[in-house]
C-alpha cells in the first residue's frame, strides 16, 4: 500500500497521492495495464463501482469495451517492495508499467455478467434498482449516441466527460471516498457530479451521498421528469426528477433532437423562449437562468432563438410561436404552484402545447441525450449570439392589436365609472394586464402595491394560487372596499388563469368559481358574436370547448342557441389542439375553458389567457352595469334560461403514489375484477367512464370516446339522480382531485333542492370512494 503523499509510475508520468486518500486519485482499477484513452484521469474508486477503464477492458475508438486478453484475469501481480512497483515484463504489444498494491474499498462493482446479460439486447430505457429485494424506481437511460458501447454500464469516466460534453469534476473527493453499495446508483451519483456545473445542486447530492441518505439519493436521481397536463413540472433542486440546470439543459437536447428529425427548416424558422419570475437562492435556480440555458442549447446548435429580454405571461410564448413562424417554443413557470416549484412548458408549431405522441417522443430523445454537450452551458450566449433575437416589443404590440377583436364595446369602456382592483399575484401580470385595460379603453385597473411586483417568494399569500379564493384575496378585496371598486381581477403568477370576486349589495364578496365564470363567458362571447356576426353566418359553424371535468353549461347554452360543443381530457393542451384542427377545418371558435379558472377567449392564443379574460371581463361588468345587473345576477339569469348547473369541486392531498393507485384500483375491482361500483351509498350509478383504461358503459362497444390516457388516472360516475361526478389525478399537483355536477333541464330546477342532494352525493362519494381517513387523505375543502 502506498504511504500518503508517495509517487507512483503510471502510463509514462508520475503520479502524487493525497494525504486524505489512500489511493491514488487519477488511478484506475488495472492502471498499470490501462489502455484506454483517458490517460488514466478517472478516480480509483469509480473504477471499482462502475467497472470503468481496464477493470473490464479496453477502450475503442466507439466508446465501447473489448474483452481482455485471454488469462489475463487470472495473471499474478507482482507484489511492491519498499513503496515502489517492481517492474513487470513488458507485453508484445506496448510496455505495461508497474502497478502498486493498492487496498480495494468494500463496494459492490458492476460485474462482468451483468455486461453480457445486456450486450446485444435493446436498450430497455428504465432500469429497475435492486434494494432488499425490492423493485426501486427507475433508472433513466444513457446517451448511446455519445459513444456508449453498453447502456447498462457507464463508460470509462474520460470519454464520458471527453467527448460531447464539458469536463466535469471527475476527481470529486466525495465520489472516491463514498459509495452506496449499489451500482447503478453509484453509476447516476457519479453522473450527476461529473455532469453539474451548479455548485449548489452539485452539494446537495455530495452532501446526501457523505450522510448515508441513499433513499433520497435514489428518489432524486433514479428516476426522470415526464410530461403531465403542463408540461415538465416539479421542485427546483438537484435530481434528475426536478427541475434544475441540467434537467433543463438534458430536456432541451432531447427536443432539439426531436425538432431535428421532424423539421428540416427548424434552423431557419427557429425557436420561442419565455419565463416568468420564479427562483430559488439555495439552488441557484432562476426561471430566467433555465430559459437562457435552454437558449444556449439551440444556440450553440446554430438554431435561432427568440428570446425575450424580460419576463412575459405564459399566452405570450404559443402566441410568439405562432406569429413568427417558429416551429416550437419553451415557457420556464410553475404557474400557480408552490414557491418550491418550477416548470417546463412545450409549445408545437401549431401554437398549442404538446400532446401525445410529440411528448413520448420527446422524453426518448431526452434520454439519448442526457450527457450536456459542449456549449449547452454557455448562458452567456443569450448575450453574444447573434442568432438571438428579442420578440417583446414585437409581439406585445401585435398581442394587443388583435386582443381588440374581442373588445365590442369601447365606447361604454371609455366613459365608464366602473372602478376595477388587479392583482398579479407577485407575478408577471401587472403591465400586461394595464396595457390591455388600455387597449379596451378603460382606465388602468389599480393594483394591489404589496403583490404587484414579482417576488419568487410569494410573500403576501400562504400559496399563490387566485383559485384558493377569498383567504388568498383578502389584500385585493380590502383594496377595493378601501377604493369602491366593486369587481377584482386576479391573475395567477404567469398570468394564463384568472379569479374574479364582486362585491354584493350586502357588502360581502362573491368569488365566482372556474364553472361560473365560464357560464359568463360563454354566453357574453355568443351574444356578442350573434350581434357582430354577418347575416349569412351559419351558427352551426360555431364551436365553444371545455374539458370533461368541467361544468356542462357550455353544452346546455349550445343546445339551445344551436351551436356546437365539445369535451376534451383534462388540460388546456388537448383543448388547443382541437380548436387549431376545428380552425384549420374553417371552424369558429369563441369560447373554451376548463374548470380551474382558465379561459380562452378568441383563438389569438390557444391556450388558456388570464390578461386577454381580465379585460374582457371588465367589458362584461361595465356592459352589465348599463342594463342595472351584476355579475352574479346575470348568472343567475343564465342559469334560469338554461337550466341550473351546480357543482363543488375540491380535492385531496396525497403525497403516497401507491395510496392513490390503490383507491382507483379498489374502484376498478369493486366487487370481483373489473367490476365498477353499481352504487355510492344510497345513490345508484347508471354508467361508468374510466379514460385511464379506456372503458365506457354508455357505450355500445364499451369503448371510450375520450382518447385513453394511462399516465394518469380518471374515472367518471354518472348518477341515476343527474348528478356526473369525477375522481382524478392533478398533473401538476400531489392531488386526487372530485369535480360534481347536478344538471337541471330550464325551468325545472329548484336550486336550494339541487344543492342540498349536491352536497349528500359528494358526502356519499368522499366516505365510500375515498375514505380519507383510512388512506390518510388531507381534505382541501371548496
Amino acid at each position: 500500500m502506498l504511504s500518503p503523499g508517495s509517487a507512483w509510475q503510471q502510463g509514462g508520468h508520475t503520479r502524487r497521492t493525497a494525504r486524505s486518500d489512500p489511493i491514488p486519485v487519477g488511478s484506475c482499477r488495472s492502471a498499470p495495464s490501462c489502455s484506454c484513452s483517458c490517460s488514466c484521469s478517472c478516480s480509483s474508486q469509480l473504477g471499482l463501482i462502475l467497472g470503468a477503464c481496464g477493470g473490464h477492458g479496453r477502450q475503442q475508438p466507439d466508446g465501447g469495451l473489448a474483452a481482455k486478453p485471454a488469462g489475463s484475469a487470472d495473471r499474478p501481480e507482482p507484489e511492491p517492495a519498499g513503496g515502489r512497483a517492481l517492474p513487470r515484463p513488458a507485453p508484445a504489444r506496448r510496455p505495461r508499467r508497474p502497478r502498486p498494491q493498492r487496498q480495494r474499498l468494500h463496494v459492490h462493482p458492476v460485474r462482468h455478467d451483468a455486461l453480457r446479460r445486456h450486450r446485444g439486447q435493446p436498450h430497455p430505457g428504465l432500469h429497475p434498482l435492486p434494494q432488499g429485494g425490492q423493485a426501486q424506481r427507475p433508472l433513466p437511460r444513457l446517451h448511446q449516441e455519445q459513444g456508449l458501447h453498453d447502456p447498462a454500464l457507464p463508460r470509462s469516466l474520460p470519454a464520458a466527460m471527453g467527448d460531447c460534453g464539458a469536463p466535469g469534476d471527475v476527481n470529486s473527493n466525495v465520489l472516491v471516498a463514498r459509495s452506496t453499495g449499489d451500482a447503478q446508483l453509484d453509476k447516476a451519483v457519479w453522473q450527476w457530479l461529473s455532469w453539474d456545473k451548479n455548485q449548489k445542486t452539485k452539494a446537495q447530492i455530495e452532501r446526501l451521498l457523505q450522510d448515508g441518505k441513499h433513499r433520497e439519493l435514489r428518489e432524486r436521481l433514479c428516476c426522470r421528469l415526464s410530461f403531465g397536463t403542463a408540461g415538465l413540472r416539479s421542485a427546483m433542486g438537484a435530481g434528475f426528477c426536478y427541475i434544475n440546470d441540467l434537467t433543463v439543459i438534458q430536456s432541451t437536447q432531447g427536443i432539439y433532437k426531436y425538432l431535428e428529425r421532424n423539421f428540416s427548416d427548424f434552423k431557419q424558422r427557429g425557436f420561442v423562449v419565455g419565463y416568468d419570475t420564479r427562483g430559488q437562492v439555495t439552488s441557484n435556480c432562476s426561471s430566467k437562468k433555465l430559459a437562457k440555458l435552454t437558449a444556449a442549447v439551440l444556440l450553440a446548435k446554430d438554431v435561432p432563438v427568440y428570446f425575450f429580454s424580460t419576463y412575459v405571461p405564459t399566452p405570450f410564448v404559443p402566441y410568439a410561436v405562432q406569429q413568427l413562424g417558429a416551429v416550437a417554443g419553451v415557457m420556464i413557470t410553475a404557474s400557480h404552484n408552490r414557491k418550491e416549484d418550477n416548470g417546463y412548458k412545450v409549445y408545437w408549431e401549431n401554437g398549442a402545447q404538446i400532446t401525445s405522441p410529440h411528448d413520448k417522443e420527446i422524453i426518448k430523445c431526452i434520454e439519448e441525450c442526457v450527457e450536456p454537450w459542449s456549449g449547452s452551458w454557455n448562458e452567456n450566449l443569450v448575450d453574444t449570439s447573434p442568432l438571438r433575437q428579442d420578440p417583446l416589443k414585437k409581439i406585445c404590440d401585435s398581442y394587443m392589436e388583435d386582443l381588440t377583436k374581442i373588445c365590442y364595446h369601447r365606447e361604454l369602456n371609455v366613459q365608464s365609472s366602473l372602478k376595477f382592483v388587479h392583482t398579479s399575484f407577485h407575478g408577471v401580470g401587472h403591465d400586461y394586464v394595464q396595457l390591455a385595460f388600455q387597449a379596451f379603453g378603460f382606465q388602468p385597473p389599480i393594483p394591489v402595491p404589496e403583490q404587484k411586483d414579482p417576488d419568487p417568494d410569494f410573500s403576501t399569500v400562504k400559496c399563490p394560487n387566485p383559485e384558493e379564493g377569498e383567504s388568498v384575496l383578502e389584500l385585493s378585496l380590502r383594496l377595493a372596499e378601501k377604493e369602491g371598486a366593486k369587481v377584482v381581477v386576479a391573475t395567477d403568477p404567469d398570468a394564463d388563469r384568472l379569479a374574479v370576486a364582486e362585491q354584493q349589495e350586502n357588502g360581502s364578496w362573491k368569488v365566482f368559481t372556474g364553472n361560473e365564470l365560464a357560464a359568463l363567458f360563454g354566453w357574453w362571447m355568443f351574444s356578442c358574436w350573434k350581434e357582430n356576426c354577418s347575416p349569412d353566418a351559419d351558427v352551426r359553424n360555431v364551436y365553444m370547448l371545455a374539458t370533461t371535468v368541467s361544468s356542462k353549461i357550455l353544452r346546455a347554452i349550445a343546445l339551445k342557441e344551436g351551436f356546437h360543443f365539445e369535451e376534451t381530457l383534462p388540460g388546456f393542451k388537448w383543448i388547443g389542439s382541437r380548436v387549431k384542427n376545428l380552425l384549420d377545418n374553417g371552424k369558429e371558435v369563441l369560447f373554451a375553458f376548463e374548470e380551474s379558472i382558465g379561459f380562452m377567449c378568441g383563438t389569438s392564443v390557444l391556450d388558456k389567457d388570464g390578461v386577454s379574460a381580465a379585460v374582457v371581463i371588465a367589458e362584461m361588468a361595465t356592459y352589465l352595469q348599463g342594463q342595472s345587473l351584476t355579475l352574479a345576477q346575470k348568472l343567475l339569469g343564465i342559469y334560469e334560461t338554461y337550466g341550473y348547473h351546480i357543482s363543488k369541486t375540491s380535492y385531496f392531498l396525497c403525497y403516497d403514489p401507491a395510496t392513490i393507485k390503490r383507491i382507483f384500483e379498489r374502484l376498478r375491482n369493486w366487487d370481483g375484477p373489473q367490476c365498477y361500483p353499481q352504487c355510492c351509498g344510497v345513490y345508484s350509478i347508471l354508467h361508468v367512464r374510466d379514460v385511464t383504461t379506456g372503458y365506457d358503459s354508455s357505450q355500445p362497444d364499451q369503448q371510450s370516446v375520450l382518447p385513453v390516457s394511462r399516465s394518469s388516472q380518471m374515472i367518471t360516475f354518472t348518477f341515476q339522480n343527474g348528478c356526473v361526478a369525477t375522481l382524478r389525478t392533478s398533473g401538476t399537483e400531489p392531488k386526487i382531485k372530485y369535480y360534481a355536477e347536478m344538471c337541471a333541464l330550464p325551468g325545472h330546477s329548484d336550486r336550494a333542492v339541487l344543492e342540498e342532494e349536491l352536497q349528500r352525493l359528494v358526502e356519499a362519494l368522499v366516505e365510500n370512494f375515498l375514505e380519507p381517513a383510512k388512506n390518510g387523505l388531507t381534505w382541501r375543502s371548496a
